[in-house]
């Protein structure tokens, strides 16, 4: 982990430890029926205050809790039209790929790159602690991932010309 980046990532894995405390909590509405209060958002008195943590203006996360369930949503730092587009293939990617990440979520929230739903069902199967080192080992990575995908991506566009401008001298 960069030295850059350790405060921010600290901050999130300190949040991420204090709202995971999750109960099994049945629904108000409907009889017999246990849905993601963060989800639903039938009723307000079982939400907790959502919570921003920003590093800049396109790199942040937004933790929003109740009391059976967390989603925690995160934007991706784009600073360019060629990470744009790298970053929305590779969290597409992903998101198809949903079932086999179990927390993560189909679509995400509007304003963010990818989101993750953890249930107290999750924290019932899994360690918690895990599941927030998950988290925070996802955001160093997909960082990682980007930037190694674009260092290619100018690599290959580099070769292409050279061999296309070869022709001419």
């Amino acid at each position: 982990m960069s030295n850059a980046l350790r405060p921010y990532l600290s901050a999130v894995r300190h949040t991420l430890t204090a709202a995971m405390c999750l109960e099994n909590f049945s629904s108000q509405i409907a009889e017999r029926h246990n849905k993601p209060e963060v989800e639903v958002r039938a009723s307000k008195e079982v939400l907790l205050n959502p919570l921003v943590i920003s590093r800049n203006a396109q790199e942040r996360v937004l933790i929003e809790s109740s009391i059976n369930s967390l989603r925690i949503s995160i934007a991706i730092k784009q600073a360019d039209d060629i990470e744009r587009i790298l970053a929305h293939k590779f969290t597409r990617f992903l998101t198809q790929r949903a079932e086999s990440f179990v927390i993560l979520r189909r679509k995400p929230i509007e304003g963010y790159d990818i989101s993750f739903l953890i249930t107290n069902s999750h924290t019932e199967q899994m360690y918690k602690h895990k599941l927030v080192d998950f988290i925070i080992q996802f955001m160093e990575e997909v960082d990682k991932e980007i930037s190694e995908m674009r260092l290619s991506l100018n690599a290959r566009a580099r070769a292409v010309a050279k061999a296309y401008l070869s022709q001419f001298g």
